[in-house]
């Protein structure tokens, strides 16, 4: 930088960082993690990324009390990513195949890579059926039972277990 220029200020915050280059289906992902206080190198050409920053506070997972195993892992997920403080899953799913159901002991932030629907069913039989969109970033608290097929379009996310 030129003399007299500042430097740029450092982030107060962990970070996970999703690198998305392409649209769907030709989607590729990268993923990094940033620590608070350190600088992130900038996004690559053709790229957008999706930045989520983590809170100060650590919540411990709950109990699994439910009698079901826990949403991670998963057939068909793959861990990409683990700290102290996140675990970071890719999953596609298939038409017409559901999850098992599963138990979420821990809260977690999903990035949609693909467009459709989602069902998600909970142990007394109650569906609904969640939109999904290319980019779009949901969080969804701990505490939650359910399984989830792909209704309609397709199916792929990246999601970050808070730790």
């Amino acid at each position: 930088a030129p003399r007299g220029t500042p430097a740029p200020a450092l982030p107060g915050r962990d970070a996970v960082t999703f690198v998305i280059r392409g649209t769907p289906p030709n989607v590729k992902t990268e993923v990094r993690y940033r620590a608070k206080g350190t600088a992130e190198p900038g996004p690559p050409q053709d790229t957008r990324r999706i930045v989520i920053e983590l809170q100060d506070a650590k919540v411990p997972p709950l109990a699994n009390t439910s009698g079901y195993p826990l949403a991670f892992p998963r057939p068909g997920s793959r861990k990409l990513f683990e700290n102290d403080r996140v675990v970071v899953w890719s999953f596609t799913w298939t038409q017409g195949v559901a999850t098992p159901m599963h138990f979420h002991d821990k809260d977690v932030v999903v990035t949609y890579l693909a467009d459709g629907a989602l069902t998600s069913t909970d142990p007394q039989g109650k569906s609904t059926v969640n939109e999904v969109r290319f980019g779009v970033t949901r969080f969804n608290a701990r505490d939650r039972v359910h399984n989830e097929m792909l209704a309609r379009g397709q199916g792929s996310a990246m999601m970050v277990e808070l730790k």
